[in-house]
């Protein structure tokens, strides 16, 4: 029993074996998957896939890196999209500043209309952060997300800054890098991180888990980022597998 919280099955490395890549998801255990849709051509392709599968759930956002691309049309369309039955969340959204594709301001501006908009449509919200978590943790508590809460996806950041996010109700995601070897900061946030407020992901195709690193990444991979959690928290495997799947399904309200 798995819940991977953040998958690009969207995305053109998957377009040669996606559906076998799905029953590899399965067959790991994969009970419940949320497909991230974070421009105009991803969007689409997770609808599709909720669609068509009852265990496959989409968010839809706007990437901070392409956030200079996107129209008041694309926000339009992503808030009519918030009242579809297998659309669970807005995003992902954030800041990102290791590209410069998108000046920060504009990136900022983006940020706050999905907030805003996450807020008019009561859904919660996915977060992307590179670079920025001060900056991300401003406009947060500025826009007042608590009411909606969110994810800190693929969370890669220092410990120090889990209260403030925990107190706008928010979960904590980990993926592959808590696996890397010398990954410590995803290590400390493992130990740290209060239990009903987990989360994994495989964030797929990217950040492949040990002993995979470097390849493609697949949603049956998740079992090694609970895996290496049980190992740090010093529990076992299912408990792992059941407290972070129960707390998916509670934040996206999925029964």
């Amino acid at each position: 029993m798995l819940f991977d919280t953040h998958v690009h099955l969207n995305v053109a490395q998957f377009e040669e074996d996606r559906e076998e890549v799905i029953k590899r998801a399965r067959d790991a255990g994969i009970e419940h998957m949320v497909i991230v849709g974070f421009d105009n051509e991803t969007i689409p392709k997770a609808i599709e896939l909720a669609e068509e599968h009852d265990f496959i759930y989409a968010a839809v956002g706007w990437h901070p890196v392409d956030a200079i691309d996107m129209t008041e049309e694309d926000l339009l369309r992503i808030e009519q999209l918030a009242n579809h039955p297998k659309v669970v969340a807005i995003g992902e959204m954030g800041l990102d500043y290791h590209w410069d594709k998108s000046p920060k301001d504009v990136q900022k501006e983006v940020f706050r209309k999905q907030i805003r908009l996450a807020k008019k449509v009561q859904l919660p919200i996915i977060i992307h952060n590179r670079e920025a978590t001060k900056d991300i943790i401003k406009i947060l508590q500025e826009e007042k997300a608590n009411e909606v809460g969110g994810i800190m996806h693929c969370y890669n950041d220092s410990a120090d800054y889990l209260d403030a996010c925990l107190a706008m109700n928010f979960y904590i995601s980990l993926g592959g890098p808590v696996t890397f070897k010398n990954a410590k900061l995803p290590k400390e946030v493992a130990i740290a991180v209060p239990e009903d407020r987990l989360l994994i992901e495989t964030d797929c195709p990217f950040l492949a888990p040990h002993p995979n690193r470097g390849k493609r990444n697949e949603p049956a991979y998740v079992r090694l980022v609970a895996e290496k959690i049980a190992e740090l928290r010093g529990v076992d495997y299912d408990s792992i597998c059941k407290i972070t799947t129960e707390n998916a399904k509670r934040f996206f309200g999925i029964q």
